[in-house]
């Protein structure tokens, strides 16, 4: 395993770091974690040299968080550094920052997490958190050794992103949104360089939007990638992008199988600043211009829009949707989406707006479930 510096925390992080939102499931549900895979695939990375370990409260309904402590059982725990991250959304009063942060130890199993984020900082919760006394919370939980270093991760603009960095000069960290197809979205290249900057150690989250830029690609993309001077697997090539610069201090990559944790740990191995040539990094601007140029709904899968309160599986829709115009045929995406329960269709959304709320990606998701049934839908007899 490869080790890069942590900003000034003085402490070398693995290359890869392993994230529990995307952990094995059973039966496509995401609340029912298949454990003992989970666990086998865990500490399997962490045998390899991985010593960072992200999860948060919300993910796979809530059990990520008691499923990474078993993972970390039998001696596991003293190998890594556990993240996690305070549900900024559910804090209402200055109270619930204990609250929240008692329970996740109590999930985690551990007194003290040792990297602790407020979850998906914007330029509404920010003010928010911080009129409530975030900052001073987080110094006093520093200080009394229930956490060890604080930060947020993030999804808004740059201007959100510059505003939060500067407003506070005790960031250890930061964790955003990152790959060569989001360049300009978000914190984006330049708030990769602006945290960097002020030594403020930046995880990398999303390297491969959300497995987005691994699929088998439409033919367009296909052929740029044929011209590559070096043959690559695809997420090889995402995360090569990322670690190749210099400002990176690890790239969090959510992994669902074994097979994904052994090719992700040989692209660790492999990994430097500057290992890309130019030529390489050209053809990685080409293929990302094409992506975007051929993928309508800009969704990387993140699952903070369901559950749906009309059970709409909007981000499994999206998905079919974008397929169906980047990777396979529209054939397939349509009787793709027609083996989704009709409960479950894009046709039971109401556009009540709570999807919306809370997408990182700040899409119209209502607008897209009408254009998705439109086209993925049965045709009208």
């Amino acid at each position: 395993m490869k080790y890069r510096p942590f900003g000034k925390l003085g402490w070398d992080v693995s290359a890869l770091g392993f994230g529990a939102m995307r952990l094995p499931v059973i039966e496509k549900d995401q609340s029912k974690i298949d454990e003992s895979e989970a666990i086998r695939m865990i500490r399997h990375a962490i045998d390899q040299g991985v010593n960072y370990v992200d999860t948060a409260w919300p993910y796979h309904g809530g059990n990520s968080e008691p499923l990474v402590a078993k993972a970390l059982q039998d001696g596991y725990r003293e190998k890594v550094k556990i993240a996690t991250k305070m549900p900024s959304w559910m804090i209402q009063k200055a109270e619930d920052f204990d609250h929240y942060l008692n329970l996740q130890q109590e999930r985690l199993q551990t007194d003290c997490i040792e990297f602790y984020m407020a979850h998906g900082l914007n330029k509404t919760r920010w003010p928010a958190l911080k009129e409530m006394g975030l900052l001073e919370w987080a110094e006093k939980a520093k200080a009394d050794g229930r956490i060890e270093f604080f930060s947020f991760s993030f999804h808004d603009d740059y201007d959100a992103f510059k505003d939060i960095i500067d407003g506070y000069d005790k960031w250890d960290f930061c964790q955003v949104q990152y790959n060569y197809v989001d360049t300009d979205f978000q914190a984006g290249r330049r708030g990769v360089k602006y945290a960097a900057e002020r030594d403020v150690a930046v995880i990398v989250m999303e390297p491969l939007r959300g497995g987005q830029i691994t699929k088998e690609p439409a033919e367009p993309i296909a052929k740029l990638w044929a011209e590559a001077p070096k043959p690559r697997k695809l997420a090889d090539w995402a995360l090569q992008w990322v670690w190749n610069q210099p400002e990176v201090a690890m790239a969090l990559s959510g992994m669902t199988t074994m097979q994904h944790v052994e090719e992700n740990l040989v692209s660790a191995e492999n990994s430097a600043v500057g290992i890309l040539s130019d030529d390489e990094l050209d053809l990685i601007d080409k293929v990302a211009e094409k992506f975007i140029e051929l993928n309508p709904i800009q969704c990387t899968e993140c699952n903070y829009c369901i559950p749906c309160p009309n059970d709409v599986s909007i981000p499994q829709i999206m998905r079919y949707y974008n397929e169906g115009f980047v990777f396979a045929d529209h054939g397939i995406s349509r009787w793709r989406y027609r083996q989704i329960p009709e409960e479950n269709q894009a046709l039971n959304c109401d556009k009540c707006g709570e999807c919306e709320e809370v997408c990182p990606q700040e899409l119209p998701v209502s607008d897209w479930m009408e254009k998705a049934h439109g086209w993925l839908g049965p045709k009208p007899k």
